[in-house]
C-alpha cells in the first residue's frame, strides 16, 4: 500500500479531488462527497488534512470500513512527515484560541455559569455552536432559565437544620441528589473520551445518568434514552441489549416528530454554512429531515416487549400527561422542550409542571407518575423550586457538557458538588432537612406564567451568545 506525506495529501483538497487522513490511513473520498448525509461541505472543510479529530467527534472508528468500499483507502500516512499548517478560519476563531492558555483553575469556578463562560472561549467553534445553539430566535432557550427567576421562595426560621439530606430515589433507584445527567449527543465534540466522562462523574457522585448509548458501568444505575425509528424488530433487539446492560429505565423521546438533521438551531447552522460551496448544497442540506410516526399505540406496544420502566421525555401539556397516565404502562414523564432545540416559544418545563400536577389530580391520577423537569436548571434554588412544585428531580444537560469540555471528569464532579452545596444551603434557609418536607406552599408562583421578568440576570446574560448575522466574504 502506498505511503503518503502530509504535503501529498494536501494537494488533494478540492471537490474534484478530495483526500483525507483518518487514523493514519489516507482515503480518496471524492466520489463520496455528495453522498455524505451531512453534505459535501463538511468533508471539504477537512480536505487535504488529517480529519481524524473531526471524524471521531461524530463517528466510531470503524464506520468507513463498514459503509464504504475498501478501494477508497489508497494508502497510509508517513508518520515522519510534517503536517501542513492550516490558516485560521476567521478572526473570531483566533480570538478564542488566544484565550485558551488563560483558562482559570478549577478552584476559581463558583457556579454553573462559570463553566459555560469558559467553554465559550476554549471549545472549538463548531463544538460550541452545537452545544449552545437552540431553535430559531432562542427565546425558549433563554426562557428555560428565566422562568425560574419568576418563582419566589418563602423561607422559614427557627428550625433545626443541622442535618440536611439531599438524597432521594428515582424509579426505585437511590440517588444522592435529586439530579440526573441528561442524555446528550456528540459528547466527543467537547472531550475526546465523550460521554464516558459523564458516566464516571455520575458514578463518583452517586447520581444517575441518562445515556444516549450503552456505556454503563456495572457499579452504577443508569437510564437509556430512546429515539424511535419504527423498525419493530430492531427495537426489540435494542430493548434486549438495554435490559442486559442493566439499565434501570427507558426514556422514550416524544418531542421530535419533526427533526431537521442540520437542525433548526441557527448558530449551529451558521457555522456549518460559512464555507459551503453553493446555495444549492445549503438548500439540500437544510431540508433533509425526518418525521416520526411514533404515537400512543407504539408506547403501549413498547410496554409489551420490555420490562423496563417507561418514561416519556418531552411532554409539554397537562392534557398529554393525563393521556400518558391513562395508558397504565407509563411510570414517569420528563417535562421538557428539548433544551429549546425543537419549537421556539414553547413553554419551559418548570412552567408546565404546575399545570401537569393539577390536571393529573383533577383526572384522578395524582401521584401515579414520577415527574421530572429539565431545561434551564443552573442553581440549587432551581432544583428546590422544581421539587416544591411536584417534581421528583431535574435533568442537567448543557452545564454538564460545558463542565466536561473545560475540565473533564473533575469539572463535572465540581458542577455536581456546587449544585449539592447550593441545594443544601437553600434547604437550610427554607427550614427543611429532607426533600420530603418540601411543599408547594414554600414557593410563590403568581408571576410564573406572566413571561415578564423585570430584574436583569447579568450572569446569565453574560454567558449567552446571540447568533451573528451572515459574514461578508473577504475579497483578499
Amino acid at each position: 500500500m502506498k505511503t503518503f506525506t502530509h504535503k501529498q495529501v494536501a494537494a488533494h483538497s478540492t471537490i474534484q479531488s478530495c483526500h483525507v487522513i483518518l487514523h493514519g490511513k489516507v482515503y480518496d473520498v471524492t466520489t463520496f462527497l455528495h453522498e455524505h448525509p451531512g453534505g459535501a461541505s463538511i468533508i471539504l472543510r477537512e480536505a487535504g488534512t488529517d480529519a481524524t479529530e473531526a471524524f471521531s467527534a461524530y463517528h466510531p472508528k470503524d464506520l468507513i470500513e463498514k459503509v464504504l468500499p475498501p478501494s477508497i483507502c489508497i494508502g497510509t500516512l508517513d508518520p515522519k512527515s510534517v503536517p501542513v499548517p492550516r490558516a485560521s478560519a476567521s478572526a473570531a476563531v483566533g480570538k478564542k484560541e488566544a484565550k485558551k492558555g488563560d483558562k482559570p483553575g478549577l478552584g476559581a469556578i463558583l457556579n454553573a455559569f462559570d463553566f459555560e463562560a469558559i467553554a465559550r472561549y476554549t471549545m472549538k467553534p463548531e463544538a460550541w455552536a452545537y452545544y449552545s445553539s437552540a431553535a430559531e430566535d432562542e427565546i425558549t432557550l433563554r426562557e428555560n432559565h428565566t422562568a425560574f427567576q419568576r418563582i419566589y421562595l418563602k423561607p422559614r426560621v427557627l428550625v433545626n437544620v443541622s442535618n440536611i439530606n439531599t438524597s432521594t430515589t428515582f424509579l426505585g433507584c437511590k440517588t444522592s441528589l435529586p439530579v440526573y445527567l441528561s442524555a446528550c449527543a456528540l459528547g466527543k465534540l467537547g472531550n475526546p473520551e465523550g460521554e464516558v466522562v459523564l458516566t464516571r462523574a455520575a458514578g463518583s457522585r452517586g447520581v444517575i445518568q441518562m445515556m444516549p448509548m450503552l456505556a454503563r458501568r456495572k457499579d452504577q444505575d443508569s437510564w437509556f434514552q430512546l429515539y424511535w425509528n419504527g423498525d419493530l424488530e430492531m427495537m426489540k433487539r435494542l430493548f434486549k441489549k438495554v435490559e442486559l446492560a442493566g439499565c434501570k429505565g427507558l426514556f422514550v423521546t416524544v418531542d421530535t416528530p419533526h427533526v431537521c438533521f442540520s437542525g433548526n438551531e441557527k448558530k449551529d447552522m451558521r457555522i456549518k454554512y460559512q464555507n459551503d460551496l453553493s446555495d444549492v448544497q445549503k438548500k439540500n442540506y437544510r431540508n433533509r429531515n425526518a418525521r416520526s410516526m411514533l404515537n400512543w399505540k407504539d408506547i403501549e406496544w413498547i410496554a409489551t416487549v420490555t420490562s423496563l420502566p417507561i418514561v416519556l421525555k418531552g411532554v409539554q401539556t397537562g392534557a398529554d400527561a393525563v393521556l400518558a397516565a391513562k395508558l397504565g404502562c407509563v411510570r414517569g414523564l420528563v417535562l421538557s422542550n428539548h433544551g429549546g432545540r425543537q419549537l421556539d416559544t414553547s413553554r419551559s418545563g418548570i412552567e408546565i409542571l404546575p399545570e401537569v400536577v393539577a390536571d393529573l389530580k383533577k383526572a384522578g391520577y395524582s401521584g401515579r407518575l414520577e415527574l421530572y423537569v429539565d431545561g434551564g436548571i443552573r442553581r440549587g434554588s432551581d432544583i428546590f423550586k422544581a421539587i416544591a412544585l411536584g417534581a421528583k428531580g431535574v435533568g442537567i444537560g448543557r452545564p454538564s457538557l460545558y463542565a466536561m469540555s473545560t475540565y473533564g471528569q473533575e469539572g463535572v464532579e465540581k458542577l455536581l458538588d456546587i449544585l449539592k452545596e447550593e441545594l443544601e444551603m437553600v434547604m437550610g434557609l427554607m427550614g427543611v432537612t429532607s426533600l420530603s418536607e418540601v411543599t408547594e406552599e414554600m414557593v410563590d408562583i403568581r408571576n410564573l406564567s406572566s413571561h415578564s421578568t423585570l430584574i436583569r440576570d447579568f450572569l446569565h446574560e453574560g454567558v449567552y451568545e446571540p447568533m451573528e448575522t451572515p459574514l461578508f466574504k473577504s475579497k483578499l
